[in-house]
């Protein structure tokens, strides 16, 4: 797995719209269900996240923490080899998303990246780790620091998804 995007024009004013808390606010409540339906159409190939802002959109499907239900959510997600690291910062609100509490809750997931579903286990990167792919996320999308300073001191998890059966 790896990131292969070609960048266009409006991928940088895209990205620092997404940035301010006005944009963060109105795509935090859009964009997953348009990204839904696009990658259901794309058979998993593109999300109108990538389309826009040339990250990389995988669909995490975890066991609900309270309900027990599966919950499918469009993310955007860092290959590291077999690994992939996701970073709970819930557009910089103050409180941790949904799909963070149901790993927590329950570490195994199944991850659909690019037309393939496999199967993971998650756990909280290490300090080293941390420090890595939190650069890594900054450098691909600088909004990430926009987040963490609207957090109001909420640190931002990052998880490192392992295959299964490794």
């Amino acid at each position: 797995m790896s990131i292969n995007l070609q960048p266009r024009w409006w991928h940088q004013p895209c990205k620092r719209l997404a940035s301010t808390a006005v944009g963060a606010w109105f795509f935090s409540h859009t964009l997953h269900h348009v990204d839904h339906w696009m990658i259901r159409l794309t058979h998993g190939q593109q999300s109108l996240t990538n389309v826009l802002s040339g990250v990389p959109i995988l669909t995490l499907t975890t066991i609900g923490a309270k309900s027990g239900q599966p919950r499918s959510v469009p993310l955007v997600g860092i290959p590291d080899g077999e690994k992939i690291v996701l970073f709970a910062s819930n557009w910089g609100r103050t409180f941790y998303p949904a799909w963070y509490h149901n790993l927590r809750a329950n570490p195994e997931a199944q991850v659909t990246w690019a037309g393939q579903t496999r199967t993971y286990v998650a756990r909280a990167a290490d300090a080293a780790e941390r420090a890595r792919y939190w650069q890594q996320a900054v450098n691909l999308y600088p909004g990430y620091a926009a987040y963490e300073r609207r957090t109001q001191g909420r640190p931002i998890p990052v998880l490192v998804l392992t295959p299964k059966n490794h």
